[in-house]
């Protein structure tokens, strides 16, 4: 992050400190129960968002030498990404041209061919098709017609960003602008410099919970005191936080109790990122955590198709790759530590809060003024679908 902007949140956060507030909304927000229940409103959402909308699909680290290659299926549209041989990364439908299965499954690396399963039609790491048993009877088939369907895609500062919804035109077409897509906030990221991380670990969560429940755990402190009294209370301020917005996506600033040590500090010696969490929303469905030594990367999508099921997959990235057993000791205590704290007390409320819902005890949740990114979140999400 820019030095300059750091000391201005540094500054900003002190004031707050030192006045007993926080930032805060234009006033406070009834968000309908029923955009958690009703299941048009989930299908609008996954058309919308999901579908129409690039999503961070997977990181640089994930897929470092030719032919390495993943898999997702999480927006209801089977994705295939590959590093072709010539380092690129593309993305496809999921989906062999002549009966339609699957022709890659979960993740693995160096693959020069993906071979269909059912009768062993195969396609290399641009999609082409390039093989096909007893083609004679097959007599003027289109070869590159049947090409795997492409998605757009562009991997851009160790993150890979693809569209589920294929563009069946020419190859430029298929190259996602992520930076105006970023709306400003591209800079920002870029200073974090992913591609330099390496992937400790990767871990999938299911949840019985609305996919929107789960993002509305990261946007506000005010919980902190009462949730997570003994874990993470002690380390942050309750009810303190900055939010920012950068069209659909946000950052909440969630300082640490240590960041009034800088008040003896030079300005220029400020370091934000060391004394605070930094949570961003890359909307519509991926947190990105910076902590003071490491990243975390959530992805949440819904589940099934079902209002109150979701799936989150945490990619958490280190600096240096974990080759010693005692780097191995910390940062499994350092996973550990966030997979405890939300899967002991954020999601299992959220569950209870999703199991509520039915009960018609209310009608609306009530968002106060210093909960500006929950609402702003919730808000934009709205706007998208209605």
């Amino acid at each position: 992050m820019d030095q300059n902007l750091q000391t201005i949140l540094v500054h900003e956060i002190l004031q707050h400190i030192d006045a007993g507030t926080t930032q805060l909304a234009d006033e406070i927000y009834a968000n309908p129960v029923s955009n958690y229940t009703s299941t048009d409103r989930l299908s609008k959402e996954l058309e919308v968002l999901f579908r129409q909308r690039p999503l961070l699909v997977g990181l640089s680290c994930q897929l470092p030498e030719p032919g390495d290659f993943l898999t997702c299926d999480h927006t209801g549209i089977p994705q295939l990404i590959v590093r072709g041989e010539d380092r690129k990364v593309r993305a496809f439908m999921n989906v062999c041209r002549h009966r339609g299965a699957r022709v890659a499954e979960g993740h693995g690396n160096t693959r020069k061919r993906f071979r269909c399963p059912y009768h062993g039609w195969n396609y290399d790491t641009s999609g082409k098709l390039v093989g096909i048993p007893d083609k004679q009877s097959f007599p003027g088939i289109d070869r590159p017609a049947c090409s795997l369907i492409p998605l757009p895609v562009t991997e851009s500062d160790g993150m890979i960003w693809a569209s589920a919804t294929p563009v069946l035109t020419s190859e430029a077409s298929i190259n996602i602008d992520i930076d105006s897509q970023l709306e400003g906030l591209g800079a920002e990221l870029r200073s974090y410099d992913v591609a330099s991380y390496h992937q400790y670990a990767s871990r999938a969560l299911h949840l019985k919970m609305n996919w929107k429940l789960v993002i509305d755990t990261f946007l506000e402190p005010y919980h902190f005191g009462v949730l997570h009294k003994n874990s993470i209370s002690p380390i942050f301020f309750s009810n303190l936080c900055l939010f920012h917005s950068f069209g659909p996506h946000l950052r909440v600033t969630y300082p640490r109790r240590s960041i009034e040590s800088l008040r003896d500090r030079p300005e220029a010696q400020w370091d934000l990122v060391t004394h605070t969490a930094l949570v961003y929303v890359l909307f519509p469905n991926t947190v990105f955590v910076v902590q003071a030594d490491h990243l975390e990367i959530w992805r949440i999508y819904p589940m099934n198709n079902a209002v109150d099921r979701s799936v989150i997959v945490l990619d958490f990235l280190v600096p240096e790759p974990a080759v010693s057993e005692s780097a191995r000791a910390h940062w499994e205590r350092n996973l550990e530590l966030v997979i405890r704290t939300v899967s002991d007390e954020d999601f299992p409320t959220g569950e209870g809060i999703q199991f509520g819902f039915d009960s018609g005890a209310q009608s609306h949740l009530t968002y106060g003024r210093n909960e500006p990114a929950l609402t702003y979140f919730e808000q934009t999400v709205s706007k998208m679908v209605e």
